[in-house]
C-alpha cells in the first residue's frame, strides 16, 4: 500500500470540502488503484488528509492525469499557504470495522523512538484493542521521514472515543499502552469531528 499524507491550513473548510466532493464525484471513477481516504479540518483550521492507493505506481499514475492537476490547482487556492506532502509505502493498517463508518477521526503525529518495538506493539495490540476499545473501528499509520509518523484512528463517534479513553483496562493492557506511549511519541493531536471519508471504487 502507498499513502500520501497532505497537510495545510484553511480559513474556508467548507470550500475545501466541496473540492473533495468534486473529486469523489468526477475524478474518483478514473483513479485506478485508489483505496480510500480520510481526513478533514480541525476547529483551528488545520487540514490533514491521508490518501491510500494500492501502490506507488497507481498513485503516480493518478497524479499525472491532466484532470487531477487541474483539480489540485483549484483546490490549493482553498488553503492558506502551500500544502505539505508525505509519501510512504511504510504503512500499518488495523481494522475492526468499516473505516468509512467513522464519525470521528483523531490524528496523532509524532516520532518513533524504537521502530522494531513499534512493529511488535502493532502486532500485539490489534487483538487487544478489538476487545477493550469497541469504539475504535481501526487505524492507518503512515511512517515517513526517518522517525516521523501520522496515525489516523477511526472511531464510531467522538463521544464513544472519550468514554473509551476513560474506561479501565486490565493491568497487562495498561502496561502495553504505556509501552506504546514511550515508543510512539505524540507531538500533535488533530481532532477531526466531521471527517471527510471516501471509500475506494
Amino acid at each position: 500500500m502507498f499513502i500520501q499524507v497532505i497537510e495545510g491550513r484553511t480559513s474556508d473548510p467548507e470550500a475545501l470540502h466541496r473540492r473533495m466532493e468534486i473529486w469523489e464525484r468526477e475524478l474518483k471513477p478514473g483513479a485506478t488503484g485508489y483505496l480510500g481516504s480520510a481526513g478533514g479540518c480541525t476547529s483551528d483550521g488545520s487540514f490533514i488528509m491521508a490518501v491510500r492507493f494500492s501502490d506507488r505506481t497507481a498513485a503516480m499514475r493518478n497524479g499525472a492525469r491532466p484532470e487531477q492537476s487541474e483539480w489540485w490547482r483549484a483546490t490549493e487556492r482553498c488553503l492558506d499557504g502551500p500544502a505539505t506532502f508525505h509519501d510512504t509505502e511504510d504503512v500499518h493498517v488495523m481494522t475492526h470495522g468499516r473505516l468509512e463508518d467513522a464519525g470521528f477521526v483523531q490524528v496523532m503525529e509524532g516520532h518513533v523512538t524504537d521502530r522494531e518495538r513499534a512493529v511488535e506493539l502493532e502486532r500485539e495490540s490489534d487483538r487487544v484493542l478489538a476487545e477493550v476499545r469497541p469504539d475504535l473501528l481501526g487505524s492507518v499509520t503512515a511512517y515517513y521521514g526517518g522517525d516521523s509518523y501520522a496515525d489516523f484512528a477511526y472511531f464510531t463517534s467522538e463521544a464513544d472515543a472519550r468514554k473509551g479513553e476513560q474506561r479501565e483496562v486490565p493491568a497487562e493492557t495498561a502496561e502495553m499502552f504505556g509501552d506504546w506511549e514511550r515508543v510512539m511519541k505524540v507531538d500533535r493531536y488533530l481532532d477531526v469531528t466531521d471527517p471527510w471519508l471516501m471509500a475506494g471504487r
